[in-house]
């Protein structure tokens, strides 16, 4: 009848409730277990829709930055953990929503953890170029949205772990675009992490196509100022990428994103020429102007 139906759904909305609220006050894996899987949980017909999958319990995780239980989830659950969610969360079936929600929340852990994993999945397109939900983010690659929330760390995490940053999203634009308009609406106070997008972005970008080519060509004292004379003119197209700039896309295409960020950390080179941001020094970037 419609009064059981109320209350079954009354019923799972305050069970629903109780794991969010679990999840939010970090409580012990094995509860969060305990809970996810319960017999009450189980007694509809429908179990998909009465029951948190590992899935649907990782964006809780992500949300909430509980990182041992997303590490138990990932290790325990690894395709279940990062298949598509339920329709209560994700109605794109090709959609990466636990990367996308790692970048937006800035859980740097979480991301890394979710990483590692992303190597044992062969898809097409790899799992790190998929977009975000179509409906939320415009067809955005994780990428995109790490550049358009202004993230160097997750940049350069998401690039070192087979990224594409010649990814483009349903308007035609890379994550340069987005880097460069970030940098485009900058003040003087905000420019530096806009600045530490773009310098990570390029050490990743032997070869550099992107839409807003022709903007920079157009307003070229504007975009000088902003970039400097020798990446504006790289950008443009008016001259070669510089010798630094050639030397560390050599050397970081040589690394594993298997072992992506490790492998960075162990390269034998000064750390201010390494990409900025993985160590919470934000204030080193490769020096091109």
């Amino acid at each position: 009848s419609t009064m059981d139906q109320k209350n079954v759904d009354m019923h799972w909305k305050s069970l629903s409730l109780l794991f969010y609220r679990a999840v939010r006050d970090l409580k012990p894996v094995w509860m969060l277990e305990d809970m996810r899987t319960m017999e009450t949980f189980h007694e509809e017909e429908d179990f998909s829709q009465r029951t948190y999958s590992p899935s649907e319990a990782l964006l809780y995780a992500i949300v909430h930055d509980h990182q041992p239980y997303a590490q138990y989830l990932l290790s325990r659950y690894t395709d279940e953990a990062l298949a598509k969610p339920g329709e209560r969360f994700c109605c794109c079936p090709s959609s990466a929503p636990h990367l996308a929600m790692a970048v937006r929340y800035d859980r740097r852990c979480i991301l890394g953890l979710i990483l590692q994993k992303t190597h044992r999945l062969h898809s097409t397109p790899p799992y790190t170029e998929r977009a975000d939900c179509f409906h939320m983010e415009d067809g955005r690659t994780p990428l995109h949205l790490a550049c358009e929330l202004l993230r160097p760390e997750a940049v350069v995490m998401l690039l070192g772990n087979g990224a594409s940053p010649l990814a483009v999203d349903h308007n035609g634009l890379t994550p340069l675009d987005i880097t460069l308009e970030k940098l485009r609406e900058s003040k003087e106070l905000s420019v530096g992490e806009r600045r530490q997008c773009l310098d990570n972005l390029l050490m990743f970008m032997p070869k550099v196509h992107f839409k807003m080519k022709a903007a920079l060509s157009g307003e070229p004292e504007r975009w000088t100022e902003l970039l400097g004379e020798e990446t504006y003119s790289y950008l443009a197209g008016r001259r070669p990428a510089p010798l630094l700039l050639i030397a560390m896309q050599t050397v970081l295409r040589q690394l594993s994103p298997d072992t992506f960020p490790d492998s960075l950390h162990e390269l034998p080179i000064p750390s201010s020429l390494k990409p900025a941001g993985l160590n919470g020094d934000l204030s080193v970037r490769l020096p091109i102007k």
